[in-house]
């Protein structure tokens, strides 16, 4: 038994411990936002990267030792895993018109693979640093973010303007720019008879005044009604 419980296995176990650690806290604090990645995929992930190079730096060593003519590169594995963490995040983010959510948490799954590969390399003080920094952008810079850039983000708005000619939309599209609004989705369907229904969603960083931009549309003439559309 004890040529398995050798200097070597100890090692490995404490950068598996300590993944479990330190990739648990940065899911911890997803999971307690109610993110869709939390405690258990961080933790896999972590200890996922950090197995993959134990792998890379002793899983070979005994072949390279047998024959001198073989190289390994340690590098190529982690880089796979680097590449591959990618499918992931990219289940977490989720896009609903121009609202766009799990952007975050799609980069903390990424760096927490990173975290793992870098305590699989033991690099144990630069482990627990940079999750001490995760954790300091995840939980303060979002406070920050809502006290002094909640008013700066876009506000969306969705219309529905019934037009009863076959005339351009550049009239409205000009109110619209007038207004600082951003055009972002625009759909277009038969309504009534001859009418027509525009769907347009936009965007905008300013504030407006709805009464005056309804009013402006409503005067156009071939203009039937214009209304919100709750999202």
């Amino acid at each position: 038994m004890e040529q398995y419980f050798d200097e070597q296995f100890l090692t490995v176990m404490m950068k598996i411990i300590i993944a479990v650690f330190l990739s648990g806290a940065i899911g911890m604090e997803r999971g307690l936002g109610n993110h869709h990645a939390g405690l258990r995929t961080h933790i896999l992930v972590g200890v996922g990267s950090c197995l993959m190079m134990i792998l890379s730096l002793y899983g070979f060593t005994a072949f390279s030792e047998e024959h001198d003519y073989v190289q390994f590169d340690p590098a190529r594995i982690p880089s796979y895993v680097i590449s591959g963490i990618g499918f992931l995040g990219a289940g977490t983010i989720l896009v609903n018109g121009t609202t766009v959510r799990g952007l975050t948490t799609a980069a903390s799954v990424w760096t927490v693979a990173g975290l793992g590969l870098v305590i699989g390399a033991g690099m144990y003080m630069e482990a627990v640093f940079t999750t001490i920094i995760i954790l300091l952008i995840l939980i303060f810079l979002n406070n920050f973010e809502k006290l002094f850039l909640s008013s700066k983000k876009q506000k969306v708005y969705r219309l529905e303007i019934e037009l009863d000619r076959e005339e351009g939309v550049a009239p409205i599209m000009e109110i619209l720019e007038r207004h600082h609004l951003a055009l972002t989705n625009m759909k277009m369907r038969k309504h009534h008879q001859d009418n027509r229904m525009l769907h347009v969603e936009l965007a905008t960083r300013y504030a407006i005044n709805e009464m005056e931009l309804f009013e402006e549309l409503t005067n156009l003439s071939n203009i039937r009604s214009v209304s919100t559309v709750k999202s």
